[in-house]
């Protein structure tokens, strides 16, 4: 990848650090089950060093540290210094002393090999700048022996939360096509794509399982709308140049289309996302 492009990528999400900071209650409670997955999956116990890379406002490191009790260490990696801000303050606020926060990209983690029980990436890896030297670090940085876990999306037709937005602004505003290995949610989506990666990276006994739970929070169509146009840079970059009249249109249509995932007012999407796992060889 372009060192433009990587550049650009850095710029999006330093740009997107402030809404999820002001989400970052949302974010966590409609992702709450796959960090529990992640945190299964991981092998994740009480008393282990994890590293999370890309963690951004605090999640799930901050869910893992109290997973690991007062005996275990969390390491919060983002290239972002707005995401680490808000994922200290998020942590002091909780009273929790055994996280500490590293701004790095994945390809060049500053730390001693052979250093971490776990290394993990919830929704991260879709959008390191080189996914193969991203997880080749993550593992050189891991005790041998030791878990690495990464969450990705499945794909975007199995998931309404994503396709009922693209699919209402795609009708006002053309969106251009994706290259398949460019930084994207739905970037590892391909069944066993990851995987593949994972194994040439230099892990042993490569899992991928799929992972199905609901993206529940107790917020309104209104407010998922708010939260949707806000937390993505895509979709503001989408809504930028038009007219108020338009973005109303645009709004009420998302709104209109996803009402049914509302019941009682509050949201509750079906989600599927692959989590693959790896062991760093003895």
């Amino acid at each position: 990848m372009s060192q433009v492009l990587v550049n650009d990528t850095l710029q999006e999400w330093q740009a997107t650090a402030t809404y999820w900071t002001k989400h970052h209650n949302t974010i966590r409670t409609m992702f709450a089950p796959l960090t529990r997955a992640l945190i299964k999956q991981a092998h994740i116990v009480q008393g282990q060093s994890v590293l999370d890379v890309a963690g951004g406002a605090g999640e799930p490191s901050l869910t893992i540290a109290q997973a690991v009790g007062p005996l275990g260490f969390v390491m919060c990696t983002d290239p972002i210094a707005e995401m680490l801000a808000s994922a200290e303050h998020e942590a002091l606020s909780r009273g929790l002393e055994n996280v500490r926060f590293w701004q790095c990209t994945a390809d060049t983690l500053p730390f001693a090999s052979d250093l971490f029980d776990v290394a993990v990436s919830r929704l991260g890896v879709m959008f390191f700048p080189d996914p193969l030297a991203g997880l080749r670090e993550m593992l050189r940085v891991t005790k041998q022996g030791g878990r690495i876990a990464l969450v990705v999306w499945d794909r975007s037709d199995l998931n309404p939360y994503s396709y009922l937005v693209t699919q209402v602004v795609s009708r006002h505003v053309p969106s251009s096509p994706i290259e398949p290995d460019a930084p994207d949610a739905f970037r590892f989506a391909e069944e066993g794509k990851l995987a593949a990666i994972l194994k040439v990276a230099g892990a042993i006994d490569v899992n991928e399982c799929v992972v199905k739970f609901d993206i529940a929070a107790p917020i309104s169509p209104e407010e998922f709308w708010d939260f949707r146009s806000e937390i993505s840079e895509v979709l503001r970059e989408k809504l930028r140049n038009l007219s108020g009249d338009e973005k109303e249109r645009i709004a009420n249509e998302v709104q209109h289309a996803v009402r049914e995932f509302f019941p009682g007012g509050h949201r509750r999407f079906p989600a599927q996302m692959i989590i693959v796992s790896g062991t760093k060889r003895s």
